[in-house]
């Protein structure tokens, strides 16, 4: 997957997210899982487009690191509101899939580039 493949990727996921938000009951549970989800959603996005323009491997080892852990939170508030009863799960599981594919390519690309560095420095 391209660098432009997976930007259009994580847009399209945050867009998913909003879309998601917008029927979410106008209750205390549902305003703070729409807060925290929309929060966290769109930082994947977001995030992973300023990794592209990571300055060195560190930042981007650093930057990669926080894309990864804003989807497994995207995936904790999706996983909130099957076991809350909130949506049904039929309507989230395929964006649960998506925030753990994420979680899974960010971990790889970050696990990659750690090993990079490594073997530049021997």
């Amino acid at each position: 997957m391209t660098t432009d493949e997976l930007k259009a990727r994580t847009k399209q996921f945050a867009l998913r997210v909003v879309t998601l938000v917008e029927v979410l009951p106008d209750s205390v549970r549902g305003r703070v899982i729409a807060d925290q989800i929309t929060r966290s959603a769109t930082s994947v996005g977001a995030n992973y487009r300023a990794t592209c323009r990571a300055r060195s491997r560190a930042e981007f080892i650093a930057k990669i690191g926080v894309v990864e852990e804003e989807a497994d939170e995207t995936d904790f508030w999706l996983e909130l509101i099957i076991e809350s009863k909130i949506r049904r799960a039929k309507q989230i599981l395929p964006l649960l899939n998506e925030a753990n594919e994420l979680v899974a390519i960010m971990a790889a690309s970050r696990k990659s580039a750690i090993a990079n560095r490594r073997l530049a420095i021997r």
